[in-house]
């Protein structure tokens, strides 16, 4: 799970990369690592809204999404 934390860490590490000093080796692996939850995380909460839609036919029934084949 992403926290508030993490993300102000990722940002962190961003702001550093765009320095004249850059980021070490080790942050560069922490920044992956970060940036990887964090797109996995955002890949999560999408799937779990896509599996709760329903879509409204416009004659009226209501019918849930279909994973896409």
């Amino acid at each position: 799970m992403i926290t508030v934390e993490k993300v102000a860490r990722i940002n962190e590490l961003a702001r550093k990369s765009r320095t004249a000093e850059g980021l070490t080796e080790a942050e560069k692996a922490e920044q992956a690592e970060l940036r990887r939850e964090y797109v996995d995380a955002v890949k999560a909460s999408l799937q779990g809204q896509l599996d709760h839609t329903t879509v409204i036919e416009p004659d009226g029934p209501r019918r849930k999404l279909k994973p896409k084949e």
